[in-house]
């Protein structure tokens, strides 16, 4: 695909505000809201917030805002040399754009939340029918739903047992769950978008990616001497390798063919 230059920046840039929006308004409000500066709360006008001002007193966009908004202009830009088979640059744009909201919540709050599942489960089976055709699309979501609900209860299990364990020890007890029924919604929204059979792929590629980031974690907090425990608890949404994983697939397609020879 040709064109100046110009229109996968502008557009990279619109779909970086857009995602730094959803991600600032959508995990306090679960509504369009008027956006508000995350360090003091104070309201931006909308002329500010889209100019990239700081607000009201004083203070400048986070390091998240500026990274994003470079990020996804790179992807765009990416896209639109290198667009989805079957989709094309529009519909990747905005599948990269709801990736970036459901990345983004996740990894600040741990939440995969209500609305942009609603939107996801839409514009998954829009993207699996035009891929994949209508019955790989339903069976990918219905597959993908199935096999995570299933992790999910091993969570559960796992959590019960070490709740216990802690009791034993004569230490507290949290609810903190391995995986969240959000992990389940996502995972048959990436099943819609992938279809079957290559959502068991994405989802174990997802859970692989998780566990190496895993161990890089634990390597580092036990050199820096912070190690606990409970750290996976604390710091593993599992959400944002799901969506790592389903975009390497959709958008890197001949890196996972290196790495996955047929």
């Amino acid at each position: 695909m040709s064109g100046p230059l110009i229109f996968p920046i502008l557009l990279g840039c619109f779909a970086g505000i857009v995602i730094n929006y959803l991600a600032d308004v959508l995990p306090m409000t679960r509504r369009f809201s008027q956006p508000a500066c995350p360090q003091c709360g104070a309201p931006f006008t909308w002329k500010d917030y889209l100019s990239f001002q700081a607000c009201i007193n004083g203070h400048k966009r986070t390091a998240r805002f500026w990274v994003l908004q470079i990020v996804i202009m790179a992807i765009s830009v990416y896209t639109w040399f290198q667009p989805p088979s079957k989709i094309g640059y529009g519909l990747g744009l905005l599948l990269i754009t709801y990736f970036g909201v459901v990345f983004v919540i996740d990894v600040e709050h741990r939440l995969i939340l209500h609305p942009t599942s609603i939107f996801g489960s839409l514009l998954g089976l829009v993207v699996g029918f035009t891929s994949n055709g209508l019955v790989p699309t339903l069976l990918g979501g219905l597959g993908g739903f199935l096999i995570m609900l299933g992790l999910y209860y091993f969570g559960v299990l796992f959590s019960r047992l070490r709740a216990k364990r802690l009791r034993a020890r004569g230490q507290a007890a949290d609810d903190e769950e391995a995986l969240g029924a959000g992990d389940v919604i996502l995972a048959a929204i990436l099943g819609f978008i992938l279809g079957w059979p290559l959502i068991w792929f994405s989802l174990l590629f997802g859970i692989l990616l998780g566990g190496l980031f895993g161990l890089l974690l634990i390597a580092f907090l036990f050199v820096v001497r912070k190690y606990k425990e409970n750290v996976f608890m604390v710091f593993m949404p599992y959400g944002p390798f799901l969506i790592l994983s389903a975009f390497f697939i959709i958008f890197l397609p001949n890196w996972i063919i290196t790495i996955v020879p047929k």
